[in-house]
């Protein structure tokens, strides 16, 4: 099984957070949302994960590493690919046209999910998919009486479908999807003025192979501050209940973090050598490593690694690294390397 992972965008709608590291490695209870997304992944297909290729654009070498380890981290080799243009999701996946082989689940990594399914792969091909309340802004499917997917519709002007694809797939044959996604290039046919993967796959379902939805529970989206942080809390509840009910053993406080006279409402993480002093933490609270916070409330919020927080009330906050911050209560975002005293 490989792991195709789009994810050259700028993200910049979560400026000023992304212009100092790409949107799928900012933290989501500890850990990037993208190592959270292939830990996900790889639960659902209950398989060995034997490539992870990530397609990026020009992220620097300390992002590649970054990647490679989130990839050796699930026993699995990493391969990266480069993206220059915004041409859509299929030229998107041909940039990574080597490793298009065998069976692929292809994943954007600007979203986390929590789905209750195992993946049934002795299907052709399965989307993963949720109900939407506004589907004009999302691809869609529709079905047949006997399940199978019969239309995929990007973005529908007028409503045919309230089944919105999250932008995970899983396909049995690679290869003849990247044939597919190839004659698409080959005969600049776009959609939308872009190459799409679902014109692809709406060609793989004409010739016969047969594609399923997966209803995901819940679908959790990265795309801006608030949504971040809405993701961090519910994500910081799904690990709370996989420990407390024994599926997990992922510890969300590190051991090596000091409580010096706080309160810690749970759920929470808090990171390698934090330091939490007269602090009321929580609950929903990503405290990263190194990161020290005296004298201050703070709850429903993200803060990143190597901070300085003192005499702060924060509330649905996402505070970057390196951030010095004495101040007053507020809904922030800042980005790393910022010094605010107020």
């Amino acid at each position: 099984m490989k792991i195709i992972v789009p994810m050259a965008g700028r993200g910049t709608r979560l400026r000023p957070h992304t212009l100092t590291i790409p949107k799928p490695l900012l933290p989501i209870a500890g850990k990037p949302i993208v190592q959270r997304l292939m830990e996900d992944i790889a639960v659902v297909c209950n398989d060995k994960i034997e490539e992870i290729a990530f397609i990026i654009g020009d992220f620097g070498a300390q992002v590649e590493r970054d990647l490679a380890k989130i990839a050796e981290s699930l026993g699995a080799k990493a391969s990266i690919y480069y993206q220059d243009q915004p041409l859509g999701t299929a030229h998107a996946l041909m940039c990574a046209k080597e490793s298009l082989s065998g069976e692929l689940v292809i994943a954007f990594a600007d979203t986390l999910f929590k789905a209750d399914f195992q993946l049934d792969r002795s299907q052709d091909g399965t989307i993963w998919v949720q109900k939407v309340d506004n589907p004009s802004s999302y691809g869609v499917i529709k079905t047949n009486e006997q399940g199978y997917i019969t239309d995929f519709v990007e973005k529908p002007a007028h409503f045919v479908s309230d089944m919105a694809i999250i932008g995970i797939y899983y396909v049995k044959n690679g290869d003849a999807l990247r044939d597919e996604m190839q004659y698409l290039l080959d005969n600049d046919i776009k959609d939308k003025g872009e190459y799409q993967l679902t014109n692809a796959l709406e060609n793989l379902k004409t010739k016969g192979v047969k594609f399923v939805p997966s209803l995901i529970s819940e679908w959790l989206d990265c795309g801006n501050k608030d949504f971040t942080v809405h993701t961090n809390k519910r994500y910081l509840e799904y690990l709370h209940e996989r420990t407390t009910n024994g599926q997990s053993q992922e510890k969300l406080v590190a051991e090596s973090a000091k409580n010096l006279h706080s309160v810690i409402i749970p759920p929470v993480f808090i990171g390698e050598n934090a330091v939490i002093h007269h602090s009321v933490i929580g609950p929903h609270v990503s405290i990263g490593a190194n990161t020290v916070v005296k004298n201050s409330v703070i709850s429903n919020s993200i803060v990143q690694q190597n901070a300085v927080l003192e005499n702060v009330n924060l509330e649905n906050a996402l505070v970057g690294n390196y951030v010095k911050y004495q101040g007053k209560p507020s809904d922030l975002s800042i980005g790393d390397y910022c010094t605010v005293k107020l």
